[in-house]
């Protein structure tokens, strides 16, 4: 199978019932690399406080990724806010995958960005901690009830796929300010760093594209979508929705495509 430079993950959410590890083993099996970025919430700690669903499926998640850390290649987490209390090991290294807040990843041809989970940006997260919970929640009653309607569709035989979550996020005015204002707060940071962009996660929105001349991309989510983004040897950037057979809804300000490439 062919081999990719590199790999960037998010939001896998493992721990939680919602965590497609079956889908994310398939992937992985496809896409070996030199590079495997986790770019936080990998482990659902959240969630585990309230009731814990870890499956075999999930555990040969991690099993495979400390694989490809034993057999050389680089593996690397970037802590989330669901598994932030790992923040305090930044700078350590387990079983050979290296712990770290942020990371500034240069692509084949040259460029660089910053890699980051993104909760530094969602002001709801950084302020008011509550209402993420909250919020949280409800994303993951979302969930349920999607997987629930999916089974029902295959039963019916109705095919493609229909995301009940990313359904509520396209209807829901304020939640694309919020994706917006995100997206732009991730770019103005990368900007001031004096990179080329910004890879990141945490608002399950996965996503390629130029703003202000700056390259946003967001890895999206293992819970709905199933898509990650993979660097091939000549430094192109790929968004793959591994789970889905049709396009991701494209948002007016943003190029997002099953196979959206930079």
């Amino acid at each position: 199978m062919p081999r990719v430079r590199s790999v960037f993950l998010s939001d896998i959410h493992l721990g939680t019932r919602a965590c497609q590890a079956e889908s994310l083993l398939d992937f992985l099996r496809e896409h070996p690399s030199d590079h495997t970025f986790l770019i936080g919430d990998i482990v659902d700690f959240w969630a585990m406080s309230r009731s814990i669903h870890w499956s075999p499926a999930q555990n040969t998640v991690v099993q495979k990724l400390l694989r490809r850390a034993r057999h050389g290649d680089r593996v690397v987490f970037i802590p989330g806010n669901h598994d932030e209390a790992l923040r305090n090991y930044t700078g350590v290294v387990f079983g050979d995958i290296e712990v770290v807040d942020e990371l500034v990843h240069e692509t084949a041809d040259g460029r660089r960005f910053l890699l980051i989970h993104g909760d530094v940006f969602d002001q709801v997260t950084r302020h008011h901690r509550w209402v993420a919970v909250l919020g949280d929640w409800a994303y993951n009653q979302l969930v349920w009830i999607n997987s629930w309607l999916s089974r029902m569709r295959r039963r019916l035989g109705i095919p493609g796929y229909w995301s009940l979550a990313g359904y509520a996020k396209r209807k829901v005015k304020t939640a694309l300010n919020f994706i917006f204002d995100f997206e732009t707060s991730a770019i103005h940071h990368a900007r001031e760093r004096g990179l080329d962009g910004v890879i990141c996660g945490h608002i399950h929105w996965a996503a390629i594209s130029e703003i202000g001349g700056l390259t946003y991309i967001n890895c999206g989510d293992w819970v709905d979508s199933c898509t990650a983004i993979v660097e091939h040897f000549d430094g192109r950037l790929e968004l793959v929705a591994w789970g889905m057979r049709s396009k991701i809804p494209a948002l007016p300000s943003a190029v997002v495509e099953q196979h959206a490439e930079v």
